[in-house]
């Protein structure tokens, strides 16, 4: 290969992995230092020159001159120095720059030479792969789907020009994602490890809903309205707290959109999930209730506000649409709270009332029993006194008194 002939596959490499061609000659020169450390017996003095503009390319070992070689790896006479550079005049203990050619360094040196500048690209492209996910980190990106295992339902998916893995857990309900799908997905995080760097991503994360509605309500992406909390059960049902800094924009119907435009673009994109969308409150006790919305709750008691726990009472009638199907909106509504919620009936709950006051009455029969027990106690003593001062004396007292 030219040096024309690198640099054009320098400039194509740059191209397609992003990566800079700097980077890619710094790799080149580590590699050289190495192959000439391993081939002239641990000498990787070399002077390294590269032009990209021009097309050249310059390697060099430094040799010092000395009056008897002794090593030549490291060493060269006077006169082999004037002939190397006829243009400088050297004195012994000079150094010399000494022309070298890479192809003579042996088949060991470029072997290994090779593997340096292997694992120099594939940093380099994990470098670029981290930096491209962490600029993008905590918003929505498209991506393509490359393959799906079909057995796991994991897909592998296309970044820009990084590639992420897409677990079945990730995804929204029960979607099938085929090659070729353009989908949209969540950086939830970005990680670097020993198996190089790689992106957290996700349907499933609350933040995905999130960012969706940033993108579809311009009233959430200009701050007018703000997102104050989200819970999600992906593909089931979300619930959203919302607020407005501006009393002439109504939060949920921005959120909503004319006619439901807005909310139901979302719906589509999350294959059908259900969203509540409330209106979020500084007291509790509004925030709570409307919270398990689309229950109505009669009131709403705080029992501790340090753990944030409080009962929620709800007509009778209404208590399994506020408890929600397998638990799922007062679950939700805990959540996207953060308030431990006990719902109760308005009626209350059959025996309540009863375990409330069983242990008062259960003090006043322990009282009760003590009181018997001591009066009986007093009773028996005083009986046996008075028997034993009715009793007639022993006939060893009658012979005394004789």
């Amino acid at each position: 290969m030219t040096n024309k002939e690198l640099f054009e596959a320098l400039r194509m490499f740059e191209k397609e992995k992003d990566i800079p061609m700097d980077y890619m000659l710094q790799q080149i020169r580590k590699a050289i230092e190495i192959a000439c450390k391993n081939y002239y017996g641990g000498n990787e003095n070399v002077v390294f020159k590269a032009d990209p503009e021009k097309n050249t390319f310059d390697v060099k070992l430094v040799k010092t001159i000395v009056d008897e070689v002794f090593d030549p790896n490291f060493e060269v006479t006077l006169e082999e120095s004037q002939q190397i550079n006829k243009r400088k005049k050297f004195v012994v203990g000079d150094e010399v720059e000494v022309p070298l050619d890479p192809k003579r360094l042996g088949r060991i040196a470029v072997a290994s030479a090779r593997n340096v500048i292997r694992q120099g690209i594939r940093a380099g492209e994990k470098g670029q792969s981290l930096l491209e996910f962490q600029s993008k980190l905590g918003e929505i990106a498209t991506a393509t789907v490359e393959r799906v295992d079909p057995i796991k339902g994991i897909a592998t998916i296309r970044i820009g020009k990084s590639e992420a893995m897409l677990p079945k857990s990730e995804q929204v309900g029960c979607e099938n994602l085929r090659e070729g799908d353009h989908v949209k997905v969540y950086i939830a995080d970005v990680k670097d490890n020993e198996r190089g760097p790689h992106a957290i991503i996700s349907r499933s994360h609350p933040g995905f809903v999130r960012r969706l509605f940033e993108q579809e309500v311009p009233e959430i992406y200009d701050g007018i309205v703000e997102i104050k909390s989200v819970s999600r059960e992906a593909g089931s049902r979300t619930k959203m707290a919302v607020i407005s800094s501006n009393p002439d924009v109504d939060a949920i119907g921005a959120c909503i959109g004319p006619r439901g435009a807005r909310v139901n673009s979302i719906v589509e994109e999350l294959g059908g999930e259900k969203i509540d969308i409330i209106e979020y409150s500084d007291e509790p006790e509004k925030y709570i209730s409307a919270a398990l919305s689309p229950a109505t709750v009669v009131k709403v008691d705080i029992t501790d506000e340090e753990k944030k726990s409080c009962k929620a009472t709800v007509p009778d009638g209404q208590l399994s649409l506020a408890i929600g199907n397998k638990g799922q909106n007062a679950r939700l509504a805990a959540r996207l709270t953060g308030w431990r919620i006990d719902i109760r009936p308005e009626s209350g709950f059959y025996g309540e009332d009863e375990e409330e006051e069983e242990a008062p009455v259960v003090e006043e029969v322990e009282e009760a029993a003590e009181e018997i027990a001591e009066e009986t106690a007093v009773e028996v003593a005083e009986e046996a006194a008075e028997e034993a001062a009715d009793e007639p004396a022993d006939e060893s007292d009658q012979d005394a008194e004789a």
